[in-house]
């Protein structure tokens, strides 16, 4: 396709029209294992799932055009992802990663760390003071800069261009999970960085039903080192997934404004509800990210956090009285999602790095789906009145 055309028109088009044996419109699915060679010693484009399949390198070179990148690898979960970019460092290289993270990113480093493989660091990346201070007391010892922006669950915003500048000047690496925005929002890549990685699991694929993850590189000869790792240790995604995704992918345009939409008009709710504490939503104007996050995204997302006033709003029963949220892990499909963090996703924390990091118990993340946005308002206002735990009476004469 021409470079010349919108991201939302290569999302939709990538692989349209390329059969050349029937003409099928939608690109067909390769699910074989293998592949003949043309004659001994003389192998095809492709011989072994593992090592190279057609449908999932449509989805690879897609998601660079989206990204930016120069070359693409699909792994088999989001978790995979993570962990083939780690295995770029070397044992004793110093990490940069932020204290807000996803639960499962931080028990990873952190077991990393407990083996003496890597040393991480777990700072607040919205401070520019600890960014500072964290590369005065490593300097070129840092090899990896692993940024969430925003963040899970707190939604914190960090400043690309400004860890990215720190980051050149030490050599180090910038690696940024762009899972909770996704190209359709932001382009870590035009903002410095050099590596993007996605759980595909969610916006990407959209609906719920595929496991998956992506790393994205600037650079093809940093891909193609990731690519090797991803063959030898047997992470790279599966055909049916990848077709999935792809399928996923046409829509992400569409479906990201729609969850967009609907969560700018609860986060005003909630915002004005005297039951609740406090909401984490770049979106609103008094949010503390809001003008970075007007600088480099094109949009706020369809994820909001909030906690509850413990003291006039149960939290259990406001969960169950949700009817349009399930209580479940993951985010970013069509259908509406209540999370709490302290003993879902961020389970694998200890107490101490939680309270650290701000996730407390009356924390509650909600992925806002594309369903009605009047039955999400309605649903989430009835939840606070029937977990209330003050009734006014009205005055009798």
């Amino acid at each position: 396709m021409s470079e010349h055309y919108a991201l939302e028109t290569h999302a939709v088009r990538t692989g349209i029209e390329t059969d050349r044996q029937h003409g099928a419109v939608v690109p067909p699915l390769y699910l074989s294992s293998n592949y003949t060679f043309q004659d001994l010693a003389e192998p095809r484009q492709y011989d072994y799932t593992r090592s190279g399949n057609p449908t999932r390198d449509q989805l690879s070179q897609a998601l660079c055009h989206l990204e930016g990148g120069e070359f693409g690898v699909v792994t088999s979960s989001g978790m995979a992802a993570i962990s083939l970019v780690l295995q770029s460092l070397t044992p004793g290289s110093v990490v940069v990663a932020p204290h807000d993270c996803y639960g499962g990113t931080f028990r990873l480093l952190s077991l990393l760390d407990s083996r003496h493989q890597i040393h991480v660091e777990f700072i607040n990346q919205t401070d520019p003071s600890a960014i500072e201070d964290v590369v005065a007391q490593f300097g070129e010892r840092i090899a990896l800069f692993w940024v969430e922006t925003p963040s899970n669950p707190l939604l914190r915003v960090t400043d690309l261009r400004f860890i990215s500048s720190h980051a050149r000047k030490i050599g180090a690496t910038m690696a940024v999970d762009n899972t909770f925005l996704s190209p359709a929002l932001q382009t870590p890549i035009k903002h410095g960085a050099d590596i993007v990685v996605h759980s595909t699991t969610k916006y990407l694929n959209g609906h719920s039903d595929v496991v998956g993850g992506a790393v994205v590189c600037r650079t093809a000869r940093q891909g193609e080192a990731l690519a090797q790792w991803a063959n030898c240790l047997g992470i790279t995604g599966a055909p049916f997934d990848a077709y999935q995704t792809l399928r996923g992918l046409r829509t992400l345009h569409a479906r990201m404004r729609c969850h967009e939409e609907n969560t700018h008009r609860i986060a005003e709710v909630l915002a004005a509800d005297e039951r609740i504490a406090r909401v984490y939503y770049p979106g609103l104007e008094t949010d503390p990210g809001h003008e970075v996050a007007k600088r480099q995204q094109s949009g706020f997302g369809g994820m909001i956090s909030f906690d509850v006033d413990d003291a006039q709003v149960d939290l259990r029963d406001f969960v169950r009285s949700l009817r349009l949220f399930s209580l479940a892990e993951s985010l970013g499909g069509v259908e509406s999602l209540v999370c709490h963090p302290a003993t879902m996703t961020h389970a694998p924390m200890d107490e101490e790095s939680k309270i650290a990091a701000g996730i407390g118990n009356n924390l509650v993340r909600l992925s806002v789906g594309i369903e009605n946005g009047d039955d999400l308002v309605r649903d989430i206002t009835a939840a606070l009145r029937a977990a209330s735990r003050v009734t006014t009476f009205a005055a009798t004469a």
